[in-house]
């Protein structure tokens, strides 16, 4: 046992700690993006790479439900797939992602066809699976915690996207849009799950460095774009 056991609120605490060091808001394209800096090129590599990690949530989030002790968790779970992947008719993120792309410039087979992934953004992105796969599945419901993050975000770049990059179409948002009741859902039961099951200190002290893996894979991701990318493509 590494200490006493975190009270709620300290526990939330630490948790929350995580994004305000370490979360890919503050890593420099990102906030470059935010200020309306990147190239139409940079804009649409972020785009392209960022679909691999879009198009594996329902994998891990699959991989996660197997794991779930209850048909009750399980119910609600599998709303994070139906989301992604959605249904006949209602098509999902996914699709909301690859039209993000269209929009953006980049032709639907180009997204599909992965041909602009980078190799670290691959391995990244498998390594995040992987992490779902393999952890008992409290620390995987933790890694995904990062949704705590997400609203306000995804609030600012809508308004980024319209104001600073006209050139993207403005039906290409949806996915955004429709992550702004999406991801307050899944943070809420995400943290109830790993509240509920975190009893040890030495439990919610994996799922905090749980929580810090997947910043570090989101951070990764914008690690090889900045290398394959650097400023100076802007100047082209």
């Amino acid at each position: 046992m590494s200490g006493h056991l975190w009270s709620n609120d300290e526990f939330i605490a630490n948790l929350r700690e995580v994004g305000k060091r370490r979360y890919h808001d503050k890593h420099p394209y990102h906030i470059r993006m935010h200020e309306g800096k990147l190239s139409p090129v940079q804009l649409r590599a972020w785009v392209a790479n960022r679909f691999y990690y879009q198009k594996n949530i329902p994998v891990k989030d699959a991989l996660i439900l197997a794991k779930l002790p209850s048909r009750e968790d399980r119910r609600e779970w599998i709303q994070r797939i139906i989301d992604h992947d959605g249904r006949e008719g209602a098509e999902g993120g996914i699709e909301a992602w690859i039209r993000l792309g269209e929009a953006a410039g980049i032709p639907r087979e180009e997204m599909l066809d992965e041909r602009r992934v980078l190799p670290a953004v691959r391995f990244a992105v498998d390594a995040y699976v992987n992490f779902c796969r393999l952890k008992p599945w409290p620390e995987a419901v933790a890694s995904s915690l990062t949704e705590l993050f997400a609203p306000d975000l995804v609030s600012r770049r809508i308004a980024v996207f319209e104001q600073l990059y006209p050139w993207i179409r403005p039906e290409g948002l949806e996915y955004f849009r429709n992550r702004l009741h999406q991801a307050p859902r899944d943070a809420d039961h995400g943290l109830l799950l790993v509240l509920r099951e975190c009893r040890h200190r030495e439990d919610q002290e994996a799922a905090v460095a749980a929580l810090a893996f997947k910043c570090e894979v989101l951070w990764a991701l914008l690690d090889a774009l900045q290398l394959a990318y650097p400023d100076e493509e802007a100047m082209r």
